[in-house]
Protein backbone atom coordinates (compact mmCIF):
# COMPACT_ATOMS: atom_id res chain seq x y z
CA UNK A 1 0.00 0.00 0.00
CA UNK A 2 1.23 3.58 -0.55
CA UNK A 3 1.57 5.82 2.13
CA UNK A 4 -0.50 9.04 3.14
CA UNK A 5 2.50 11.30 2.50
CA UNK A 6 3.37 9.11 -0.86
CA UNK A 7 -0.66 9.80 -2.03
CA UNK A 8 -0.44 13.43 -0.78
CA UNK A 9 2.67 14.28 -2.84
CA UNK A 10 1.36 12.15 -6.45
CA UNK A 11 -2.22 14.22 -5.77
CA UNK A 12 0.14 17.17 -5.60
CA UNK A 13 2.62 16.22 -8.66
CA UNK A 14 -0.56 15.51 -10.74
CA UNK A 15 -2.87 19.13 -10.14
CA UNK A 16 0.65 20.68 -10.16
CA UNK A 17 1.41 19.03 -13.60
CA UNK A 18 -2.33 19.69 -14.79
CA UNK A 19 -2.22 23.27 -13.86
CA UNK A 20 0.49 23.98 -15.66
CA UNK A 21 -0.43 22.08 -18.72
CA UNK A 22 -3.38 24.06 -19.25
CA UNK A 23 -1.65 27.28 -18.27
CA UNK A 24 0.99 26.49 -21.05
CA UNK A 25 -1.92 25.89 -23.64
CA UNK A 26 -3.88 28.03 -22.76
CA UNK A 27 -0.40 30.65 -23.56
CA UNK A 28 0.44 28.95 -26.91
CA UNK A 29 -3.31 29.40 -28.05
CA UNK A 30 -3.23 33.11 -27.36
CA UNK A 31 0.17 33.43 -29.25
CA UNK A 32 -1.17 31.41 -31.94
CA UNK A 33 -4.52 33.61 -32.33
CA UNK A 34 -1.72 36.51 -32.13
CA UNK A 35 0.24 35.60 -34.79
CA UNK A 36 -2.18 34.08 -37.02
CA UNK A 37 -4.67 36.86 -37.29
CA UNK A 38 -3.47 39.76 -39.48
CA UNK A 39 -5.39 42.11 -37.54
CA UNK A 40 -3.73 41.74 -34.52
CA UNK A 41 0.08 42.73 -36.32
CA UNK A 42 -1.56 46.68 -35.78
CA UNK A 43 -2.42 45.60 -32.18
CA UNK A 44 -0.54 47.41 -29.25
CA UNK A 45 0.31 46.02 -26.10
CA UNK A 46 -1.89 47.39 -24.23
CA UNK A 47 -4.66 46.35 -26.19
CA UNK A 48 -3.04 42.94 -25.74
CA UNK A 49 -2.88 43.33 -21.99
CA UNK A 50 -6.59 44.10 -22.10
CA UNK A 51 -7.69 41.55 -23.76
CA UNK A 52 -6.08 38.97 -21.36
CA UNK A 53 -6.83 40.97 -18.34
CA UNK A 54 -9.47 43.79 -18.82
CA UNK A 55 -9.40 46.63 -17.12
CA UNK A 56 -12.26 45.69 -14.18
CA UNK A 57 -10.44 42.59 -14.12
CA UNK A 58 -6.90 44.40 -12.63
CA UNK A 59 -9.21 46.96 -10.79
CA UNK A 60 -10.76 44.27 -8.58
CA UNK A 61 -7.45 42.58 -8.35
CA UNK A 62 -5.72 45.38 -7.36
CA UNK A 63 -8.28 45.94 -4.45
CA UNK A 64 -7.92 42.03 -3.11
CA UNK A 65 -4.14 42.51 -3.13
CA UNK A 66 -4.25 45.52 -0.81
CA UNK A 67 -7.00 43.90 1.18
CA UNK A 68 -4.82 41.25 1.84
CA UNK A 69 -1.67 43.01 2.31
CA UNK A 70 -3.44 45.39 5.04
CA UNK A 71 -4.75 42.33 6.55
CA UNK A 72 -1.63 40.36 6.49
CA UNK A 73 0.67 42.97 7.76
CA UNK A 74 -1.66 44.98 10.26
CA UNK A 75 -0.53 43.52 13.55
CA UNK A 76 2.94 44.39 12.44
CA UNK A 77 2.12 47.42 11.74
CA UNK A 78 0.18 48.44 15.52
CA UNK A 79 2.75 46.61 16.99
CA UNK A 80 5.38 49.00 15.56
CA UNK A 81 3.15 51.81 15.79
CA UNK A 82 2.52 51.26 19.35
CA UNK A 83 6.65 51.01 19.92
CA UNK A 84 6.31 55.14 18.36
CA UNK A 85 8.14 53.62 15.02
Amino acid sequence: MISILAQERLLGFTLGSALTGFLVYEQRKLIHESVSDPKSQSVDQSQVRDRIFGKKYRMEFASLWNKAVDQTFEPAIEYLSSRKW
